[in-house]
């Protein structure tokens, strides 16, 4: 990795003299001589590149320093400030740890019959093999994102679990791979909710796990920064102890903490020392540097982008669109200080892949009055007089418009999530076709005359173990229906049958039938 030197990155202002740069190193070489290389540059598990890249640095970016460190100003007395000590000697809250929970694929958010599922699942298993199905499992239709769902936050019975292999000789000098570190089915769990844009399932999965494991943090942080919460990120690097994070994630918690001096010591450290690459050196130095407030230069975006980039860039004036990258990201466009416009494309984007309720969307449209027309404008528009005229009882002209309106934008299906269950019956033709479309949607009625059910199958017999590579196997050929293949989508629901989850199977058969129906452009 070259230095990309002053030559190539402006100074900060006001610029370090040449000596202060040198000491600036000589220090972080001593920090960095003392402590392991505990994180070595890894592959992460789920395809999605741009996950954990935010504190993950080049294999000798490793310290136990953290924020916080010895880094805090002194009070007005001229003390050192000190961590919060207690006031008395009361008896505080009693906390409790579980001690016995040394597996972090036990670790869910809902019990296996509340969400419906078997809790040997995961048996039979190998975990690897489980983690790669869940990573690769396409999840498309509406029924089987909520399973999904289900599956990836259920507390379940683990699969077979080795915490302490012996290493192989052979590859002494290969680094752990995440699984060996925090549990491989785990990860890939998480990993799989954040793909899906789910932020807040993930977060909850990964707090019930701890974030004492390097994996794990590093997940919690970069959901924090997803959120827009840099405090609640670099407040989550400050309190896991033993977490070396990447130099760009100290810089950048060094600056929200307000001591701009210590970062920018750190960036020219890190710099001299070969640290940090020249792209994200240029990028900090802007961050760090209000020089650069008003120039015209625009910085070229990563590729990958990791979260820590992208609020870097909305910290100096010049934010990313979200609709190129990972479905994550439109979480961002959600904050209150979004424009209109960037919050219902946000949430539109975020219900189809199964993270954001049909309820959200539909207050989110009912913020404010459309500003233009065409497109997203035209939804907002239609769901308003649609919510007018459920109010007054008279759906005849709106329900018709407000479904070719989603329907033309291949939306129909959210449009039935937002206002299928408060439909009335209706003496109108029209009307009383589209409200037995949308609630057969739901499986809140059975398919109309009209609709062809795909064809049923005979049961399989039903697995005796390994329950869970059978179920993801059923859901990727259920997937098969968006591409045409009804006969394999068929065989997908047979075997969701025989495995005892005739609800799902149901439902997904009903949608399938109403694709035609609800998908594409308005008759």
């Amino acid at each position: 990795m070259s230095d990309p030197g002053p030559a190539h990155c402006p100074p900060l202002r006001p610029p370090l003299r040449p000596a202060f740069r040198r000491v600036a190193a000589l220090l972080l070489t001593g920090c960095l001589a003392t402590q392991p290389m505990v994180l070595a540059a890894q592959q992460p598990l789920s395809a999605s590149d741009w996950l954990s890249g935010s504190v993950r640095g080049p294999q000798r970016e490793s310290s136990a320093w953290r924020p916080g460190d010895g880094s805090r100003r002194p009070d007005p007395k001229g003390q050192p400030s000190r961590r919060a000590v207690a006031e008395s000697g009361a008896v505080g809250p009693v906390q409790v740890t579980r001690l016995d929970q040394t597996n972090p694929d036990h670790t869910g958010t809902q019990s296996a019959s509340r969400a419906g599922l078997p809790a040997d699942l995961w048996q039979g298993s190998d975990p690897s093999v489980l983690a790669a199905q869940v990573l690769s499992t396409p999840a498309r239709l509406p029924a089987m994102q909520g399973l999904m769902r289900r599956i990836l936050t259920a507390q379940l019975t683990p699969p077979q679990w080795t915490p302490d292999r012996a290493p192989d000789p052979s590859a002494e000098a290969a680094p752990k791979t995440a699984g060996s570190i925090a549990g491989q089915l785990f990860l890939a769990r998480v990993d799989r909710l954040l793909d899906m844009g789910a932020l807040q399932p993930a977060q909850t999965l990964l707090a019930a796990a701890g974030p004492g494991e390097p994996e794990i943090f590093r997940r919690m942080f970069d959901i924090a920064l997803l959120e827009g919460d840099e405090s609640r990120a670099c407040a989550i690097m400050d309190n896991t102890p033993g977490i070396a994070p990447s130099f760009t994630a100290r810089i950048f918690c060094l600056a929200q903490t307000g001591d701009w001096a210590a970062a920018a010591v750190s960036l020219h450290g890190a710099e001299a020392l070969g640290l940090i690459d020249e792209r994200r050196a240029i990028l900090l130095t802007h961050f760090l540097d209000d020089a650069f407030v008003d120039g015209a230069e625009i910085l070229e975006p990563a590729d990958p982008m990791t979260p820590i980039e992208f609020r870097i860039h909305e910290a100096i004036g010049q934010p990313l669109p979200t609709t190129p990258l990972p479905v994550a990201f439109a979480q961002s466009d959600l904050r209150l200080n979004s424009g209109f416009k960037a919050r219902v494309e946000a949430a539109e984007r975020l219900v189809r892949a199964g993270a954001l309720s049909h309820q959200q969307l539909r207050a989110i449209y009912a913020e404010q009055r459309p500003a233009a027309s065409g497109g997203v404008w035209e939804r907002a528009g239609v769901m308003r007089t649609l919510e007018a005229a459920l109010l007054s009882g008279d759906l005849r002209q709106a329900l018709p418009r407000a479904f070719d309106e989603f329907r033309r934008a291949d939306m129909a299906d959210l449009l039935a999530g937002m206002v299928a269950q408060d439909l009335p019956d209706s003496e109108d033709p029209d009307t009383a076709r589209i409200t037995a479309l949308l609630q057969a949607w739901l499986g809140m009625r059975p398919l109309p005359d009209a609709v062809e059910p795909i064809e049923t199958l005979p049961l399989p017999e039903a697995p005796a173990t390994a329950k869970g590579e059978a179920l993801l196997a059923a859901m990727t050929d259920i997937d098969a229906a968006l591409e045409g293949d009804l006969a394999r989508a068929a065989r997908g629901v047979a075997q969701m049958r025989a495995l005892g989850l005739t609800q799902d199977a149901d439902l997904a058969a009903a949608q399938i039938a109403l694709l035609s129906e609800l998908a594409g452009e308005a008759g």
